[in-house]
């Protein structure tokens, strides 16, 4: 039998092995279409944009070998070693991006400032069944420091917004760069074509993808891999044709000592060009940002199996034309191009510029999409365009603003050296804040000696504060702009994130007991209406003053009401099972429910089955109550209780009921027609009360103003800063899927 059992386990594992491998290749070939297309498109313009400076005086073999030495180690060191080997390892289960690094470090640690008020909110058992590992010395006073000092959490902060916004303003240099350069190829056949046609095309070329991206990646996704793959392909065997035909000894380039000669001879104007040689790393960040959508193991087959072989091979065959024809270095790239097979290398070159561009839209829109649910980020639509994967998103409001933003840069710079210099800086600054997050990866998550993470942080950190050193000496080039954008993007949210706070703290301090509104109730004489009311607010504890103050007003509130509290936490994914925390408010009479719904911020929110879901979780919630109080008058103790019901809601109601039901609570409604109710006729009350009335949505529309004695920066930001992105973004109600018939709004003024 034991022999037959372990046939069979083989035979499974026989079937599981194939499948696993085709998965994993076919995963490796989508992201050629998605995560690889910025990288690959960089031989176009690297040696036009680091020899189009004062180096252009430094055009011997000797120079040119230095600069393919330093591209060569540079892709070697950065995308190969750091995030093929390292980074990649640091996901946020399954989730990549500088979010899902500071994700990390909040579960982890008490570094974060967007994790709920309430502590236990944040708990999910799925993210707490790692196996405790004791912390290192250095570790915890890393995470003492940090716990010690908000000051140094706020500048984490603060860090994680401006790679956001680095990674948004990518999300407009890219598509530039990218098309610009690729349609300037025409100019090579063409050369007395005027600058405003091939600018012209351009912005054709940007206005149809913009417009294009409603329509959701599923659409013209099966189009990107093959376009790629033919494009890789392409760029090395030009490279290896160029490589046997110009200049067989640019394989000797791979040696470092290269690199020691160029810096000796060109000295500052080496350390100057290293602002164009950083564009072969555009890109690189999607291999972590984009994990979401893949696997480790498919994203490490693709680079190391065919990119970076690809591009190596590339920038040696470029290199050796230039090495034999210097005076076409200002279009090398096309010029490398053998004449039969120039025009159909410029079609694909177009078209994997395309890709290369859509890569970081839709890495735009999800980060944005990320921001939004951590309410760092104004409300805008998120219109999810496919039923099968949920990460593929479309925001009408950033496509549009991108689109003008990229046309704007097209129009007003035109010259590639220029968006070159502002393309290098945006890239190797997220590259750089990714570094400065792994240090404290290794060093407080992965809990590893304190010398790792500092030799980790030397060793990259190093060459990419050198990469950024030299692409600050052109910000008057041009490199001033990703600053412009990135400092604009980080004070909206910023300035977003710090209002939305302190309407939050003003709704906390000023919530309403339930003991006071049931001291109020027989003196003003409240009714009750049939149906179900959900009241949406950010308290978790209490009563949101909103509600007090309706019902100040308007003494009448529904037969069952149900206060509901999203909260967005610092994980990407919230299980089924764990999205819903449900107990019950005051005495059983009332029917007044709270309900904390739980999201991960990778997650899409269906607004049209919420309503369902809730009121189901509600009627699950009195089913388990009435369990209790069955097993209660058999005799049986909490403890019991708890273990036979198998679930933490359960075990809250009998601490909820301890704190919230008072002696004297029932007498003083009784007087209004309250009778108290069994659990079973409460679910036959909740299911007639919705069939009777329906479901009524309560909302507050709160004037957030900064008080009179506040300080003028604090005025600027909350009055007229926050108040026009609260009056131009999308309401609350819109964003929720909230039926317009159904909704009542309670207005009020917060003095924060």
């Amino acid at each position: 039998m034991a022999r037959q059992m372990d046939t069979e386990s083989a035979s499974v594992l026989r079937g599981f092995r194939p499948n696993l491998y085709k998965t994993t290749l076919c995963l490796a070939y989508q992201s050629l279409g998605i995560v690889y297309g910025d990288l690959s498109i960089s031989p176009i313009y690297v040696y036009k944009s680091t020899f189009s400076g004062d180096l252009h005086l430094y055009e011997d073999d000797h120079e040119i070998l230095g600069v393919l030495s330093i591209v060569f180690w540079t892709l070697t060191l950065i995308p190969l070693c750091k995030y093929i080997i390292f980074v990649l390892g640091a996901d946020d289960n399954g989730e990549g991006g500088t979010f899902a690094l500071y994700s990390s470090l909040c579960r982890h640690s008490r570094m974060g400032l967007l994790n709920t008020v309430h502590p236990a909110h944040e708990r999910i058992s799925s993210y707490c069944s790692e196996i405790p590992t004791k912390d290192t010395r250095m570790g915890l006073l890393i995470k003492e420091f940090f716990e010690k000092h908000k000051s140094s959490r706020i500048v984490l902060l603060l860090v994680v917004f401006l790679g956001t916004g680095m990674i948004i303003g990518d999300g407009i240099l890219t598509p530039t760069m990218s098309v610009l350069s690729a349609v300037y190829g025409i100019r090579i056949k063409a050369p007395d074509l005027h600058e405003n046609y091939t600018v012209f095309i351009a912005c054709i070329i940007l206005v149809g993808l913009f417009a294009l991206q409603h329509y959701g990646t599923h659409k013209v996704g099966f189009l990107f891999a093959p376009i790629m793959l033919i494009w890789l392909l392409c760029i090395s065997g030009v490279g290896m044709y160029n490589i046997f035909r110009w200049n067989p000894r640019v394989i000797g380039a791979l040696s470092p000592y290269y690199i020691y000669y160029f810096f000796r001879k060109t000295g500052r104007i080496g350390w100057s060009s290293l602002g164009g040689v950083v564009l072969c790393l555009t890109g690189t960040e999607a291999m972590f940002a984009d994990l979401g959508h893949f696997s480790k193991l498919s994203i490490r087959i693709a680079f190391t199996g065919l990119v970076y072989p690809c591009l190596v091979l590339a920038y040696m065959g470029e290199a050796a034309y230039i090495s034999k024809n210097k005076m076409d270095i200002s279009s090398s790239f096309y010029k490398a191009i053998p004449e039969v097979m120039f025009w159909p290398v410029f079609i694909i070159a177009t078209l994997a510029s395309v890709v290369g561009s859509q890569a970081i839209i839709s890495a735009t829109f999800s980060i944005v999409s990320q921001c939004r649910a951590l309410r760092c980020f104004p409300r805008v639509k998120i219109k999810h365009t496919s039923n099968q994967i949920h990460g593929q998103i479309y925001i009408p409001e950033v496509n549009w603003m991108l689109m003008m933003s990229c046309l704007a840069v097209v129009i007003g710079f035109r010259d590639t050296r220029m968006i070159g210099n502002a393309y290098g800086l945006a890239g190797v600054t997220v590259m750089f804040i990714t570094t400065c997050l792994m240090f404290l990866i290794i060093s407080t998550v992965w809990k590893k000696n304190v010398l790792l993470a500092v030799l980790f942080f030397v060793v990259f950190g190093s060459l990419e504060l050198l990469y950024i050193s030299a692409c600050l000496g052109k910000v008057h080039h041009g490199g001033w702009l990703p600053l412009l954008f990135a400092l604009v993007i980080m004070s909206l949210m910023s300035i977003w994130n710090y209002g939305t706070m302190k309407k939050d703290a003003f709704e906390l301090e000023n919530k309403v007991s339930m003991d006071r509104l049931l001291s109020l109730g027989p003196s003003l004489g409240i009714a009750r209406v049939p149906g179900i009311c959900l009241l949406y607010s950010n308290v978790a504890f209490g009563l949101p003053p909103m509600f007090a103050h309706f019902v100040t007003n308007f003494p009448a509130f529904h037969h069952t009401l149900i206060f509901v509290t999203l909260k967005s936490l610092m994980v990407p994914k919230v299980p089924d099972v764990e999205r819903f925390h449900v107990n019950r408010i005051g005495p059983p009479e009332l029917s007044i429910f709270r309900c904390v719904v739980r999201y991960g911020y990778k997650e899409v929110r269906d607004c049209y089955n919420f309503e369902t879901q809730l009121i189901e979780k509600v009627a699950e919630f009195l089913k388990q109550e009435s369990t209790i109080e069955d097993m209660t008058v058999r005799g049986q103790s909490p403890n019991h209780i708890s273990a036979a019901v198998g679930n933490e809601v359960c075990r809250d109601i009998a601490e909820q009921r301890r704190k919230e039901v008072s002696g004297g609570s029932g007498e003083q409604w009784s007087n209004t027609g309250f009778q108290s109710l069994g659990s079973h006729q409460e679910m036959k009350k909740l299911m007639e009360a919705r069939e009777a009335g329906g479901v009524a949505y309560m909302m507050g529309n709160p004037y957030v103003v900064a008080s009179g004695v506040s300080p003028f920066l604090k005025k600027f930001a909350i009055n007229i800063v926050y108040g026009f992105l609260r009056r131009n973004c999308r309401r609350p109600a819109i964003a929720l899927g909230v039926p317009h018939t159904s909704l009542l709004e309670v207005g009020m003024l917060y003095q924060v």
